[in-house]
Formats: structure tokens, C-alpha cells, sequence
């Protein structure tokens, strides 16, 4: 299952360094960024802790929440 999320990030490099983060802590995850969005959409599967993600994210200054 894919979790997905809406974000403000808009720069390359900063939503690389982000995957880059989401991936030391969750090998296994397929992580990918849409920033030609609207909504900036950051995609990880399989689910893993909503919250981790939201809190990595946040921690690089940017906004994100989970996509309903």
C-alpha cells in the first residue's frame, strides 16, 4: 500500500536530501517526490509510521500531512 502526502517542498535537492532521510531509517521503503503537483506530493510504500514521515519532513523545515 502507498501512503501519500501533501507538501510544500519545491526544491530538488531538498526533497532528495529528504528521501535520503526516509530511506536511512526505513530501507525497504520506495520513496518518491511529485513536485510538478500542486500539492507537492510525496509518495512512500509500503505504509509505515505516518507520523515518522510528517516528523522527517518537518524536521527539514517543510509542511506535509497525509492525503486523504
Amino acid at each position: 500500500m502507498v501512503e501519500v502526502f501533501k507538501t510544500n517542498v519545491d526544491n530538488a535537492v531538498v526533497a532528495e536530501q529528504i528521501r535520503e532521510t526516509i530511506r536511512k531509517q526505513f530501507p525497504r521503503c520506495k520513496v518518491n517526490f511529485d513536485l510538478e503537483d500542486c500539492d507537492k506530493i510525496l509518495r512512500v510504500e509500503p505504509t509505515i509510521s505516518t507520523e515518522s514521515i510528517i516528523s522527517i519532513v518537518q524536521n527539514h523545515n517543510y509542511f506535509c500531512e497525509l492525503l486523504e
